[in-house]
């Protein structure tokens, strides 16, 4: 039987199943503090048990991007606010190779802020 989080991934049409499933590996192996939990129906990781980001499809256009909580605090030029006042995306396209080296920069400054 599946839990949320499991159905929450393989609910997903390909190429977005693959991609998100790929970045939540990344993700809990970047750093050991990094930890995945189901909440406000997606995907949440917590870094040192704080909110830290999640993973979200925009309901507008059907892009798929990281929500990095703190964002507003996180100076990368990747990183979009879009109206958010706090939140800041990093968007990612699934049909396309993943953008590894700026998730680690953001992730980086991100880690930081809880330091």
């Amino acid at each position: 039987m599946l839990n949320y989080l499991d159905n929450y991934y393989f609910s997903q049409p390909e190429p977005e199943q693959s991609c998100l499933l790929f970045l939540r590996k990344f993700l809990l192996r970047y750093s050991p503090q990094i930890e995945e939990h189901w909440k406000y129906t997606t995907a949440f990781f917590t870094y040192k048990k704080k909110l830290f980001c999640y993973f979200s499809i925009s309901k507008k256009s059907g892009a798929l991007y990281i929500g990095f909580v703190d964002g507003n605090k996180i100076k990368h030029k990747k990183l979009v606010a879009e109206g958010r006042t706090q939140v800041r995306v990093f968007y990612i396209d699934p049909n396309k190779d993943i953008d590894i080296k700026n998730i680690k920069e953001i992730l980086k400054e991100a880690c930081k802020l809880y330091n």
